[in-house]
């Protein structure tokens, strides 16, 4: 019996600790461990916008000068790539996005719709929609651990209250995003763009990726990549910056 009861008391120091150790992590505490890797809470404050400069590479190897500003206020962005003179230009104010596309021939801006804006609002946010998921009342799911390349990352779900849906895989010792897969409905149809996230530099004390390469689902083949040669914290920006250009007025019939 003296036995039995000192190895009862040995167990009973040694598996609460091996329990820890197996612990399976809750999506509250991989989302605030995100969060402290990208900078923090008090460095966040302290962003209230970005503008990033270099190259968007399309297949086929067209280059295009880029050039992206966001802003913290209403998720604010402007986004603009020049080849040969001719810009393609997007934005989003904060409740409406637009574009110019001279590639397809249009010279003035066009309105998104409702579901292309709200894309816009997304991909324009500083912060994106791990870190922004509680102030935005979305539901985050940690969905285990999955391979990525050798990695062995953390899995977790973001579901925004439209439905749109992020899943995000985080490296498990930086706890930075090495990709991320977007799922959401334009005019009615799905549609899934996956990304793959690196070369993470600080600007002004938040971690941002700086080479971004991102394609349609089921034609990884047709990836563009966006490589960011120079970021800079709290450029000016003020309203007019991401406001919808107005088209020219039509001229009046003699």
């Amino acid at each position: 019996m003296k036995l039995m009861t000192c190895a009862a008391a040995a167990a009973a120091f040694v598996l609460p600790g091996a329990a820890i150790a197996q612990a399976r992590p809750t999506a509250d505490s991989l989302v605030q461990r995100h969060i402290e890797a990208l900078g923090g809470e008090q460095a966040f404050a302290g962003l209230n916008s970005v503008q990033f400069e270099g190259e968007l590479r399309f297949p086929g190897d067209f280059k295009l000068t880029y050039k992206e500003v966001r802003a913290k206020e209403k998720q604010a962005s402007r986004t603009e790539a020049a080849l040969q003179g001719l810009t393609l230009t997007q934005g989003y104010d904060g409740s409406s996005g637009w574009r110019i596309n001279p590639f397809q021939g249009r010279k003035d801006a066009e309105t998104m719709s409702a579901d292309e804006a709200r894309s816009a609002a997304d991909s324009g946010s500083i912060l994106g929609a791990l870190v922004n998921a509680k102030a935005e009342g979305s539901v985050v799911t940690y969905l285990g651990r999955e391979d990525f390349d050798g990695t062995d990352t953390h899995k977790v779900k973001v579901v925004q209250k439209d439905g749109d849906e992020f899943v995000y895989l985080l490296e498990p010792e930086t706890m930075l995003a090495i990709k991320m897969t977007e799922t959401r409905r334009i005019r009615g149809a799905q549609q899934v763009t996956e990304y793959e996230l690196g070369d993470y530099e600080k600007v002004a004390g938040v971690y941002f990726p700086m080479s971004i390469e991102s394609w349609q689902d089921g034609q990884s083949s047709q990836r563009q990549r966006v490589t960011i040669e120079k970021a800079t914290a709290n450029v000016p920006v003020t309203p007019a910056m991401f406001a919808q250009p107005a088209s020219p007025s039509t001229p009046t019939a003699k």
